[in-house]
C-alpha cells in the first residue's frame, strides 16, 4: 500500500542503533545543549548578582593587606562612570557559571556522548559526581593563589610609591584565573569518562603524558605572573597529578574490561563447539 506524503512526513526518523549522528544533527544537538546551558547560567547569574558585595570584599582583601604593610598608598581605581556596574555584572556572570556548573557540565557530557546506552547512563552520575567537586576545587585553588600573585607583583614597586590597580583589569584577572583553573581540573574527568565509554584507551591517554606535562606547564605559566614561579608550580602540580590519576583509573578499567571479555569468550566457546558438533 502506498504511503501518502502526509503520513510519511509524520513518522519519526530512526536513530542510528550505534548512536552515530549526522553533521546536521550534531549542530542541532550543539545548539540545544548550548541553549540549555545558557539558560542555566542566566538563572545562576541572577542569583549571583545578590552575592556581588561579599565577593567584592573577598577579592579586595589582598589590596587591603598590601595597603596596611606598605608605606605608599594602595587602592583600586574605578576609572570610568560605568565601571562599577560593568564589574558587578561581570562578577554576577562568573558566579552564574559557578552556580550553574551542574547544568552546563551535564550538557557538555551529553553532547560528547549522545549515544549512551541504557546501561551506560551510570557514567553520567560518575562524571557529575567527580567533575563538579573538581571544578569547584579548581575555582577555590585559583582564588587561594591570587593573593600571593598580587603580593609578589607588588614587591617590584618601590615602597614609597603609590599603587593604583584598575578595577576592571584587577577583577577580570582574578575571575578569569578562578574559572580557568576550575575548567582545567575537569579535563582529567572527561578523559576517564571517555575511557569508560570505550572512546579512549588507557594506553592512548598514557601515550600523551609529555603533552600533558607541557600543557600543564604552559597553562601555569600563562595563568600566573612570570615572576611568581611558586604559584606556577602550585598550579601545575595538581593538574599533572590529576592527569596521572585519570590515566591510572583508565588503565585499571581497561585491564578489568579485558578480563571480563576473556571470561565471556571462554563461556561462549564451549557452547559454540557444542553447536558445531550437533
Amino acid at each position: 500500500m502506498a504511503v501518502t506524503p502526509g503520513k510519511q512526513s509524520g513518522r519519526k526518523k530512526k536513530r542510528d542503533p550505534e548512536g552515530r549522528m549526522r553533521l546536521v544533527e550534531h549542530l542541532v544537538e550543539f545548539r540545544n545543549r548550548l541553549f540549555k546551558s545558557a539558560i542555566g547560567i542566566v538563572i545562576g547569574m541572577v542569583a549571583g548578582y545578590f552575592l556581588t558585595d561579599p565577593v567584592l570584599d573577598l577579592i579586595r582583601q589582598p589590596i587591603e593587606i598590601l595597603e596596611a604593610t606598605r608605606e605608599g598608598r594602595v587602592s583600586i581605581n574605578f576609572s570610568n562612570v560605568t565601571t562599577g556596574f560593568d564589574l558587578r555584572m561581570q562578577i554576577a556572570l562568573t558566579l552564574g557559571i559557578v552556580i550553574s556548573s551542574p547544568v552546563w557540565l551535564y550538557q557538555t557530557w551529553m553532547f560528547l556522548m549522545p549515544g549512551l546506552k541504557k546501561g551506560e547512563r551510570r557514567y553520567i552520575v560518575g562524571f557529575l559526581g567527580s567533575a563538579i567537586p573538581l571544578f569547584l576545587g579548581g575555582v577555590v585553588l585559583g582564588f587561594m593563589l591570587m593573593p600571593r600573585m598580587v603580593q609578589v607583583m607588588a614587591m617590584f614597586v618601590p615602597e614609597q610609591d603609590t599603587v593604583f590597580y584598575d578595577a576592571k583589569t584587577y577583577y577580570t584577572f582574578v575571575l578569569t584565573l578562578c574559572l580557568a583553573v576550575g575548567v582545567a581540573f575537569v579535563v582529567p574527568v572527561i578523559l576517564v569518562m571517555l575511557n569508560f565509554a570505550g572512546v579512549l584507551s588507557g594506553k592512548a591517554i598514557l601515550s600523551g603524558w609529555r603533552w600533558a606535562i607541557l600543557i600543564s606547564a604552559l597553562f601555569g605559566a600563562i595563568s600566573t605572573p612570570a615572576a611568581d614561579v611558586l604559584s606556577m608550580v602550585l598550579l601545575m602540580l595538581p593538574m599533572i597529578a590529576l592527569y596521572f590519576i585519570a590515566t591510572g583509573i583508565a588503565l585499571l578499567h581497561d585491564k578489568r574490561q579485558a578480563k571480563r571479555d576473556a571470561k565471556l569468550r571462554e563461556n561462549l566457546l564451549p557452547s559454540t563447539e557444542l553447536s558445531e558438533e550437533n
